[in-house]
């Protein structure tokens, strides 16, 4: 048996290799990609933009992933065989103090990551540990499925979020964090939910998803948000996320600006005595809470994809992904 993998040998620099498929080892599955898709850390690897501690090269890329278990290992049960799934990307080492308290992605072992220190999922097959493994319904569509890794990340400012019915919230950005973000927000009946982005064309997919307004940043915005999302992963999108939360209110950041960027001010955030919480990555809970809400039918996220390209267009995929307008895109094996 044969099988295709990309690999990044450093910035700009890609190859496509032929490899038998590995078998798993010991506590490991082999699952068969049916789609991998590509975000702004991706981008970041082939821009060579990436902060050093957080990448290895050569790497084969790919932590947005969907697929089939094809092989199990020693110790792993054989129901799993021919089970749709997604799975972490975070490789934790279970044993850490962060890690028993359920906080994987901030495990004082060291970053380990699916995509970007170990092989990832742009490829035919991908082999990882069973245990981070979150299997789906047999109905599930792989195609959406493979927005699940953004969607758990989006689950954990969910949770973090805790919107109670009737709170009035609003999303900042509306790439596909921001658009995910206001169908689990929706869900949680809020009196108001505003979604603000720089544009207006995702209005009416906002207003789809269950957004009950719409602004542009540049528009009069309010300041009475009880709870704020920031999806948009920069400086000014956090200082306007803070604009529009009331005094006491709940401030959730899902970005990553890049290093150095300022745009919250300190003194807003005593005088307004504003609550902060951040999210990096998905822990394990986040991700069960996005995987039952998808099998649910809760979340929408094949609307999200606009392009669907093969493996060896990987390069073009890039380009595209970072288009203004341009949805989720994914790669197939």
């Amino acid at each position: 048996m044969t099988g295709r993998a990309l690999v990044l040998d450093g910035p700009g620099a890609y190859r496509l290799t032929d490899a038998a498929p590995a078998d798993p080892g010991p506590g490991e599955v082999r699952v068969r990609v049916h789609a991998s898709g590509i975000c702004g850390s991706d981008r970041e690897l082939w821009e060579g933009h990436r902060p050093a501690g957080y990448v290895r090269y050569p790497v084969i890329p790919g932590h947005e992933w969907s697929g089939t278990v094809e092989a199990v290992g020693a110790g792993v049960p054989e129901a799993l065989l021919g089970r749709k799934t997604v799975g972490e990307g975070f490789r934790n080492c279970q044993v850490c103090a962060r890690c028993h308290a359920g906080e994987t992605t901030l495990c004082t072992a060291g970053y380990e990551e699916t995509g970007f220190t170990q092989p990832g999922a742009m490829a035919d097959t991908l082999v990882l540990p069973a245990r981070l493994l979150h299997p789906l319904t047999d109905g599930a569509d792989l195609t959406a499925a493979a927005l699940l890794e953004p969607a758990a990340c989006v689950a954990a400012a969910a949770l973090k979020a805790e919107v109670r019915p009737g709170d009035r919230v609003a999303v900042v950005g509306t790439g596909t964090l921001g658009m995910i973000a206001v169908q689990f927000l929706a869900a949680a009946s809020p009196a108001e939910l505003l979604v603000v982005g720089r544009g207006r064309e995702r209005e009416k997919r906002a207003l789809d998803f269950g957004a009950t307004a719409f602004r542009t940043a540049d528009e009069p915005l309010p300041d009475d948000a009880d709870v704020v999302v920031e999806a948009a992963g920069s400086a000014d999108a956090a200082a306007t996320a803070l604009g529009l939360l009331r005094r006491g209110g709940r401030l959730v950041l899902t970005g990553l600006p890049a290093a150095g960027a300022t745009g919250l001010d300190p003194t807003d955030l005593v005088v307004r005595q504003a609550e902060v919480r951040t999210v990096f990555g998905a822990p394990p809970a986040a991700w069960a809470h996005a995987v039952r809400a998808f099998d649910a039918g809760l979340l929408d996220l094949l609307p999200l994809v606009t392009h669907r390209l093969p493996l060896d267009a990987f390069a073009e995929a890039v380009g595209i992904a970072g288009r203004p307008g341009a949805g989720k895109v994914l790669l197939h094996p």
